[in-house]
C-alpha cells in the first residue's frame, strides 16, 4: 500500500534516470490557481499529511524537493496565507514561483510524491485542515517574526 512516507522516498530507478538526465522541470507561477505551503522538514509534512487521512493516490498535488528537505503541499489559490508564520512554513503566492516537474521522474530538487489527477478544478488540500493538523503536531506553534 502508498503510503506518504514510502512515496516521499526516491526508488532506485528514479535515481538512475536523475543522474542520466531524464528529469525536468519548470518554473510555475504560484497564486493563480493554487498557493503552495512549504514545509520544512519533509518528514513532518509527511507526518502531517499521513495525519490527515488523505489517500496519497486521490490525485492532492505534493512535490517534495530532497535537495532542501522541503514539501510542497498545494492548496487553493489566496488561502496559503493563512499559514504564514507557522514555525517551519513558507507560503508561496502571488509573485512567487514554485519548480514543479515536467518528467515524471522530475528531479531532486521538485518531483511528485502526489501527482495531480487531469480533473477540474484541481484536487487541492484544504488549508484550514493542513493548519489544523501542522498545529496539533508541532508543540512548538507559535507564529514567527516577521
Amino acid at each position: 500500500m502508498a503510503t506518504w512516507h514510502r512515496l516521499a522516498e526516491p526508488s532506485d530507478q528514479r535515481r538512475a534516470l536523475w543522474t542520466n538526465g531524464a528529469d525536468r522541470t519548470r518554473w510555475a507561477t504560484c497564486g493563480q490557481a493554487w498557493d503552495a505551503v512549504a514545509i520544512t522538514p519533509i518528514s513532518r509534512g509527511l507526518d502531517v499529511l499521513t495525519a490527515m487521512c488523505l489517500d496519497p493516490r486521490n490525485g492532492h498535488p505534493v512535490i517534495a524537493d530532497q535537495l532542501s528537505d522541503v514539501l510542497y503541499v498545494l492548496v487553493p489559490s489566496g488561502s496559503g496565507r493563512a499559514a504564514a508564520g507557522l514555525r517551519g512554513v513558507r507560503v508561496l503566492s502571488t509573485g512567487d514561483y514554485l519548480m514543479v516537474p515536467t518528467t515524471e521522474p522530475g528531479s531532486p530538487a521538485a518531483y511528485w510524491i502526489s501527482p495531480p489527477h487531469d480533473t477540474t478544478p484541481l484536487r487541492l488540500v484544504r488549508t484550514d485542515r493542513l493548519i489544523h493538523h501542522l498545529n496539533r503536531l508541532t508543540p512548538d506553534t507559535r507564529r514567527q517574526s516577521p
